[in-house]
């Protein structure tokens, strides 16, 4: 298959398996919740994270049996024979949010080839109505209301800019992510925490926000946002962290690394 029906295949399942995932989060009951804690106070899990990690599953598994697998809540699962492409799923980025009826909340589904390059990604975003999503070389898009618009990033240099972030589970970190807050927003007018990191980085595809910078992610948190960020023209730092395919990465290595995009004047504000 040549490079251009590739891209568009991995796109197609990206977008039917983010749709997938987010028809889960449409049908949310506050009834139905079943919260539980995976061990962080604040980081939590519903019936609905594990159902719509499951319906994004069972459609990449329809169209690309042969692909792996790595998600949230079931980890990685590997076929017999893999193709060496691989899919990093998060079911339900926002889960607080989506406990709390807060707007901000996604289903996020990306795909990389074996040399671990994003091709596709998508960030399915139900409460909003927004579909935003992107493959490598062909731009990033927002289909919102019946309409499709072709993201350009944030205006470079205006007045009154935004910084987007957020803060750990882990007491330790957080208490050191607040002492750097106050020098990590030196130029900007304001900070905003919206409690989705692939939705930050859709924002600040779309010029809503300024720049966005996050330390201790997980891959699923920034796989699909990032590379739609990076195709809306914006500067992108991902972390550089050992694979899900080779046991990694380490808590101790996640919570060092940060995430990071903006306007290229901005790339020199975040630390290294």
């Amino acid at each position: 298959m040549n490079q251009p029906n590739l891209m568009a295949e991995l796109l197609a399942v990206a977008r039917q398996a983010a749709a997938a995932g987010a028809a889960v989060l449409a049908e949310r009951n506050g009834e139905a919740l079943d919260v539980s804690n995976k061990g962080d106070a604040g980081d939590w899990v519903t019936a609905f994270d594990v159902a719509a990690e499951n319906a994004v599953r069972e459609a990449i598994t329809a169209a690309r049996p042969q692909d792996t697998i790595t998600g949230e809540e079931h980890g990685t699962t590997r076929p017999d024979d893999p193709s060496g492409y691989r899919w990093s799923i998060d079911p339900l980025d926002g889960t607080t949010n989506f406990i709390r009826n807060i707007v901000y909340y996604a289903t996020s589904v990306a795909v990389a080839d074996s040399d671990g390059a994003w091709l596709a990604g998508v960030v399915n975003a139900p409460a909003l109505g927004r579909v935003y999503y992107a493959a490598r070389g062909q731009g990033a898009w927002l289909e919102e209301g019946g309409r499709l618009t072709r993201l350009q990033g944030p205006v470079a240099g205006r007045t009154g800019q935004i910084l987007a972030t957020g803060f750990s589970y882990d007491p330790a970190v957080r208490i050191e992510q607040a002492a750097l807050l106050g020098e990590l927003m030196d130029g900007f007018a304001d900070v905003r925490r919206l409690g989705s990191a692939a939705l930050d980085l859709c924002l600040v595809a779309d010029g809503t926000h300024d720049a966005f910078g996050e330390r201790g992610l997980n891959e699923h948190d920034y796989s699909a946002g990032a590379l739609i960020a990076e195709e809306a023209g914006c500067w992108v730092r991902r972390p550089r962290l050992d694979s899900p395919l080779d046991g990694g990465p380490t808590d101790a290595d996640r919570l060092a690394a940060w995430t990071c995009a903006g306007t290229l004047e901005l790339a020199g504000k975040f630390p290294l």
